[in-house]
C-alpha cells in the first residue's frame, strides 16, 4: 500500500474523529443548550467554561483529548505496522484531529482552537516535548492569567523542541510546523489583542448558567 494513500486515509479518518466537538456535544446532550449561542460563539473549552462553569468542563476535556488520542494511536499503529514509523503516523493522525477540531465539517467548519487536541498529541508523541509545551502553558497562564499567551507560547515550542528530540528529522519538523502554524493562526485575534493590551484575563468560577452570561469578546478557545 502506498505511503501517500495510507497518509490520506489516516488523515481523513483522524479529521472525522476531530470533528466530534466536546463542547458542542456536551452542551447539546447534557445541558440541552448550544455553547455557540453564548459568549464568544466559539465551540471551545474556554467559552464552554465561561458560559457553564466547571461542572461539565471535564466532559469536554475527555472528549476532545480522547478523540485526539484515538486518532494519534490509530495512525501511529497503522504506520508502525506498514512502514515501521510510528511517529509519522502519530503526527498525521494528530494533524487530522487538530484540523477537524478547528474546522469541523459537522458544525459548519467552526470549532475550537486546537489547544486540547494539540496538547494530547504532544503527550503521546514524547514526554519531553509535552513537558516543555505544557510547562510553558501552565506557567504563563497562571502568572499572567492570559490563557491565549500560554497557548501560543506552548504551541510555538512544539516544532522547536521536536526538532531536537527527533534528531533534526525534516519530515517530522515540517509536520510539526504546519500543526503549530494552524493552531497559532486560529489564535490570531488573541495575539492582536495581546499586543494592543485588550485581551481578557481568565477568571475562575465553578458555576455560571448560560442565562446569566453577558456577551463577551472572542477569547482563547482550547
Amino acid at each position: 500500500m502506498s505511503i501517500y494513500f495510507t497518509a490520506f486515509v489516516v488523515f481523513l479518518m483522524s479529521y472525522l474523529l476531530g470533528c466530534l466537538n466536546g463542547a458542542v456535544i456536551t452542551s447539546h446532550f447534557v445541558i440541552r443548550d448550544d455553547v455557540r449561542s453564548h459568549g464568544s460563539g466559539n465551540a471551545g473549552l474556554t467559552n464552554f467554561y465561561r458560559t457553564y462553569g466547571a461542572r461539565y468542563a471535564a466532559l469536554v476535556v475527555v472528549c476532545d483529548m480522547g478523540k485526539t488520542a484515538a486518532a494519534v494511536l490509530i495512525g501511529g499503529h497503522i504506520f508502525s505496522a506498514l512502514f515501521s514509523d510510528w511517529t509519522l503516523g502519530a503526527l498525521i493522525g494528530g494533524a487530522g484531529a487538530v484540523v477537524g477540531h478547528i474546522f469541523p465539517v459537522f458544525y459548519g467548519f467552526k470549532g475550537g482552537k486546537g489547544i486540547l487536541s494539540g496538547g494530547m498529541l504532544l503527550i503521546l508523541l514524547d514526554w519531553r516535548i509535552a513537558a516543555v509545551a505544557w510547562g510553558l502553558f501552565i506557567l504563563l497562564s497562571v502568572l499572567t492569567r492570559y490563557v491565549s499567551l500560554g497557548s501560543v507560547a506552548a504551541t510555538a515550542s512544539f516544532p522547536i523542541t521536536g526538532f531536537f528530540v527527533y534528531d533534526y528529522n525534516i519530515v517530522y519538523t515540517v509536520l510539526s510546523v504546519l500543526i503549530a502554524a494552524l493552531v497559532i493562526y486560529s489564535h490570531r485575534a488573541n495575539v492582536k489583542r495581546l499586543l494592543t493590551g485588550k485581551e481578557s484575563k481568565f477568571h475562575r468560577h465553578v458555576k455560571a448558567p448560560a442565562a446569566e452570561q453577558e456577551p463577551q469578546d472572542k477569547e482563547t478557545e482550547i
